[in-house]
């Protein structure tokens, strides 16, 4: 309904299907590296779903975007930036009550840009190009401060000074906000999770002494004290030249205490995780696991080479259940003539049981019941396609009328 796409495109033979549309991607992020990868809030959204194509479709590197020297960019962080550091060199967008807009198909128009044709995705990508060249062309020292947080190396240097920097983010619904802070440990786990001790909000004089659960609230409670960058997300991190004595004693008291950065690290590894457990939920959920062994990462590197056979017998050898799972879907979709009799049945099951689980309050995934609830939700709409919504209820019925399913209805 967003984007106009029709239901028989799916299913078009002459169409690239997900998983070559996978193997095409990962060519241009080895044929384009080293690049900067770039979009319009696209590290919060396009880059997630870029890595669960590359996870369910079984390629050896999930990261792509920023291994060989490929970076990303997102030009939504741009937006705050100048929102907070240079807000004249935008014409804002307003809704009803008068606060901002910072969506691409309102910002893009109201600053000139007038062949926006919203959710297309070459008219997003000409759009998210026209606002990137205007910060570029009408502040180069803020376009250049920007992307040299492409490297999370430059950022950890950048914090690593223990010198006070401004971050620009946005937390909730509210506007762009800039915050003033230093370094103040890194996460465990995750040597890309830094800390950072808002020097505005707290005194970490009142922390040195405190017990781990202070630190802890500090880090989770809001208002905030300690917040979280994360440092190969081109944060909008930037250098204060003059600050403030106050932020450089409070900043220099945290550079001082290396034992209290060592505990702000257990707090950060605390408060994040849940993000790493691989044991609960359903196996989409589980891609932040464990890392690959270098066994399968060979394995997988063959399963993207061979024919369907092949990879039938790859899936049977790799050690990691997560691939293992995904790797026979894949087969069952795209392979199915390589399985026998009873993998057909039992790949029939598992798609009829996801398609009719019991309705719950939230689900995990769009079910035959809950696709018929928002289709009655979108017919009451008079703004809605009718046509469109037809076509989509159609289609569903018709594959979930196919007993045995088969690979195309998948």
């Amino acid at each position: 309904m967003v984007t106009g796409v029709e239901p028989a495109q799916l299913v078009d033979p002459k169409l690239p299907n997900l998983f070559e549309f996978t193997q095409t991607v990962m060519d241009l992020t080895k044929r384009w590296a080293p690049s900067t990868w770039v979009g319009f809030n696209s590290i919060q959204f396009d880059e997630e779903m870029l890595r669960q194509a590359f996870y369910q479709n079984l390629q050896p590197n999930i990261f792509a975007t920023q291994f060989n020297g490929n970076n990303r960019f997102d030009i939504l962080t741009s937006i705050y930036a100048v929102w907070c550091r240079n807000p004249n060199l935008l014409r804002w967008p307003t809704d009803k009550s008068g606060r901002a807009i910072y969506k691409l198909d309102r910002l893009a128009p109201e600053n000139g840009f007038n062949a926006h044709n919203a959710h297309d995705a070459l008219g997003d990508v000409e759009a998210t190009l026209y606002l990137a060249r205007i910060i570029s062309d009408g502040d180069p020292g803020l376009w250049s401060a920007l992307l040299a947080n492409r490297d999370k190396k430059n950022v950890m240097a950048k914090l690593e000074t223990f010198q006070p920097v401004e971050l620009v983010s946005r937390f909730g619904g509210g506007p762009p906000r800039s915050y003033v802070g230093c370094f103040c440990g890194t996460s465990e786990n995750s040597p890309t999770q830094a800390a950072f001790f808002d020097l505005q909000a707290g005194d970490p004089e009142a922390l040195l002494m405190a017990d781990d659960a202070a630190i802890f609230d500090a880090v989770v409670n809001s208002p905030k004290i300690i917040r979280s960058i994360a440092t190969n997300k081109a944060p909008a991190l930037f250098s204060i030249l003059n600050p403030k004595p106050e932020y450089q004693r409070k900043a220099d008291l945290i550079a001082a205490n290396p034992a209290f950065r060592e505990r702000v690290g257990r707090a950060m590894t605390a408060r994040y995780v849940d993000r790493k457990t691989t044991s609960l939920g359903p196996v989409e959920k589980q891609i932040y696991g464990e890392f690959y062994s270098k066994a399968d990462q060979v394995l997988l590197a063959e399963f993207q080479q061979v024919d369907w056979a092949r990879r039938h017998e790859i899936v049977s050898s790799l050690s990691d259940l997560r691939l293992r799972q995904l790797g026979r879907r894949l087969v069952a979709f795209y392979g199915q003539d390589t399985l026998s009799k009873l993998e057909v049945e039992k790949f029939d099951k598992f798609v009829h049981e996801r398609w009719y689980a019991p309705d719950v309050p939230a689900p995990e995934w769009t079910t035959i019941s809950l696709a018929a609830r928002v289709i009655d939700d979108l017919r009451a709409k008079p703004e809605s396609d009718q046509e469109l919504i037809d076509l989509i209820e159609a289609f569903i019925e018709q594959m979930a009328s196919k007993r045995p399913f088969s690979s195309s209805s998948c």
